[in-house]
């Protein structure tokens, strides 16, 4: 349950750093801001593997770069259910899901699927583990 609500928190601040950022996107309070990450959460786990299967060919045929349109699409979508929440143009919405999906994947490589915090770990020169003599 943890994990769930850290990345609603996690796609929570890519909106708002989206919002504040590129010029087109609008959030009118915290509030719509909340409740569109869970849209957008929601709109991400049911409909976006439909469409992306749906548009398998295009999306092969443009070497997976068709995706960031479905993204897009789907921030867009999310605005149109939001009311607090409005992207004025398709050019908006492809740099806001594009900032939005930048900020949750580097936000997400520190995230397990858990929600527990993931360490990386360095070897050091000194061990001799996996090494040959």
């Amino acid at each position: 349950m943890f994990g769930f609500f850290l990345r609603w928190s996690i796609n929570l601040l890519a909106i708002v750093i989206a919002g504040s950022i590129i010029p087109g996107i609008r959030i009118q309070s915290i509030e719509m801001g909340i409740i569109a990450a869970g849209i957008f959460g929601v709109v991400n786990a049911v409909i976006r593997p439909v469409v992306l299967i749906l548009t398998l060919p295009i999306n092969l045929l443009t070497l997976g770069l068709f995706t960031l349109v479905i993204n897009a699409a789907m921030l867009k979508l999310v605005s149109d259910v939001v009311p607090g929440f409005t992207i004025e143009s398709f050019r908006a919405a492809f740099l806001g899901a594009l900032l939005i999906s930048l900020i949750s994947w580097l936000v997400n490589i520190f995230v397990g699927s858990d929600g527990t915090f993931v360490f990386i770990k360095r070897e050091s020169k000194g061990d001799s583990r996996g090494t040959r003599r």
